[in-house]
């Protein structure tokens, strides 16, 4: 009997075994996925996607186009990485020096969006439901919920897990405009969940 696989590849795309990749993932054109690499379920990889060997993909994430996703980058589920969006895994890279032994890990928490041709330079983490503007350079770790713009980036505002603007009170509390989840404001850099 034939081995039935539980995700699609598209025929121009090559996933090189051995790999992991959950039930109901799509992989669409000219992607290379390669051998160790670890894909969640229900995934949606765009055209033109590389997914490196050390590379740790949740449920539900969204690459869309022209992404390279390197080894020691990790995604964990619900995450979105825009078209042509860019993360790196060396901090000095030169063409005469092998840095393999040298690669830092980069890690995109629960629920966080990387805009279109954002760049997350390694070593990073961005928290949970970060919003990274598009076209921003995210050169340190980023808090939960907050929304980063510019170059270098920096926290100009707080988005809900809904992915809308939130504006906090005088008691640090915000409502969101589009679901009315509740969010409080702890520190001038930490906002938490708090529910409906």
């Amino acid at each position: 009997m034939a081995d039935v696989k539980e995700y699609f590849v598209h025929e121009s795309s090559y996933v090189d075994e051995p790999v992991t990749i959950g039930a109901g993932t799509k992989i669409w054109h000219f992607c290379h996925v390669m051998s160790g690499a670890v894909i969640g379920r229900n995934c949606s990889i765009g055209q033109n996607v590389f997914v490196g060997r050390r590379t740790r993909m949740g449920d539900n994430c969204k690459i869309q186009n022209n992404v390279s996703i390197y080894d020691c980058v990790e995604l964990e589920d619900n995450v979105f990485c825009g078209p042509s969006m860019v993360f790196t895994n060396v901090i000095n890279p030169r063409c005469e020096v092998n840095r393999k032994e040298e690669y830092m890990w980069t890690r995109v928490r629960r629920g966080a969006t990387i805009g279109a041709n954002a760049t997350i330079v390694c070593g990073t983490t961005l928290e949970e439901y970060a919003f990274i503007a598009a076209g921003s350079v995210v050169t340190k770790d980023v808090p939960a919920y907050a929304l980063v713009v510019g170059v270098p980036g920096r926290v100009i505002g707080w988005m809900s897990r809904h992915g809308q603007r939130l504006s906090f009170d005088a008691n640090g509390s915000a409502v969101c405009a589009a679901t009315g989840a509740k969010y409080r404001r702890l520190a001038p850099q930490q906002v938490e969940y708090v529910g409906h």
